[in-house]
């Protein structure tokens, strides 16, 4: 039975607390994947768990437990924030708005007059603006959890600012970045980023939900640490740091078009991927990992209640990978271990048997 709408946003707000962790860390494992999925269930007490694998060749699809087909909906939480940042970086293409503009000229009055005229809009897409992050703390711990706008502004006039220039992720920064793409386009961020990217790639499993708390079909079940049903979920929490629900299909075809080229020129393409500001860590939506074999891949993890999931691809977007497991359970030392295993398998192994 669903969750009532109050409760589903507060817990939907505890889940983003560790939404979009970023890079994990780990021993890599010479195993394949296949070896790699199950403990995803023995040990991090998924119900289940799968991966979708690309290559220009082949794509391969692998699962363990029951629960997850390949064509299943699925929340993918701070995922989100790639897609929002591309936005932007192709309207700083366009012209219509610059990456070292403060954030007072496009939201005036929305943040405190210093920070308008200090934090930057790359200083938010990198997570080095020092504003406080609007998913940690008390006061979203209501009986009706706000919207994030609503959230943030309450964060924005009452919670301690952190030292700018230093990365520290906080999910205050994308939704601010949703705001400003709304003020330059006089449309919704989604509907900006749906013309833009959804429909451009044709992805047909993505889309942004606004209120409506129930997944699009096909679409299996998604459970919270303690075991409940928490399929049904109220998203405006989230907004643009982490509401998108999406598709393996569609978060490997995204990240490999962004990756080759399709939807940034060459100069934002560059920023994108630009990982000084946040000291190699983060990049704009995006951040890498390099493997032992001396691939770097690039991508982003979303955590949200009732699902984990997380796409890398190569720097030319011709390998790309999705894994995912239908609940938030997953211990984070779990985490560490197992996510740097699928993808050194997957990359590494691909890499040593290539020609």
């Amino acid at each position: 039975m669903p969750l009532p709408r109050a409760r589903l946003a507060f817990v939907l707000v505890t889940a983003l607390l560790g939404l979009g962790a970023g890079p994990l860390s780990g021993e890599p494992s010479p195993t394949p994947p296949s070896a790699v999925l199950p403990r995803l269930v023995s040990e991090g007490h998924a119900p289940a768990a799968a991966m979708l694998s690309v290559s220009p060749s082949a794509s391969q699809f692998q699962a363990a437990g029951s629960g997850i087909r390949r064509a299943d909906r699925f929340r993918a939480g701070s995922v989100t924030k790639t897609f929002v940042a591309t936005v932007v970086l192709q309207l700083a293409a366009e012209g219509r708005l610059h990456l070292d503009d403060p954030v007072g000229r496009h939201l005036p009055g929305t943040v405190p007059p210093r920070a308008g005229r200090t934090v930057t809009l790359r200083a938010l897409l990198t997570h080095t603006s020092g504003l406080p992050d609007y998913t940690t703390g008390s006061s979203l711990h209501t009986a009706s959890a706000p919207t994030a706008r609503e959230a943030v502004r309450r964060a924005l006039a009452t919670r301690a600012y952190g030292p700018p220039g230093h990365y520290r992720y906080a999910n205050t920064n994308y939704v601010l970045l949703g705001l400003v793409i709304e003020r330059v386009t006089g449309r919704p961020y989604a509907v900006e980023a749906g013309r833009r990217v959804i429909d451009r790639l044709r992805l047909t499993g993505t889309s942004f939900p606004g209120a409506r708390t129930t997944l699009p079909p096909p679409h299996g079940r998604a459970y919270d640490a303690a075991g409940r049903d928490v399929t049904a979920l109220d998203p405006r929490t989230a907004w643009a740091a982490g509401e998108l629900i999406s598709t393996m299909d569609d978060l490997n075809r995204f990240y490999a078009a962004l990756l080759s080229g399709r939807l940034l020129p060459p100069p934002q393409l560059r920023q994108l991927l630009d990982t000084r500001p946040a000291n190699g860590r983060y990049a704009m939506g995006v951040y890498p990992r390099r493997l032992s074999c001396g691939t770097t891949v690039w991508g982003h993890n979303g955590h949200i209640t009732g699902s984990y999931v997380r796409t890398a691809t190569t720097s030319d977007g011709r390998r790309t990978v999705t894994f995912r497991v239908n609940t938030n359970a997953v211990p984070l030392g779990t985490l560490r271990t197992l996510e740097p295993a699928l993808l050194e398998a997957e990359f590494c192994r691909t890499n040593r048997l290539s020609p």
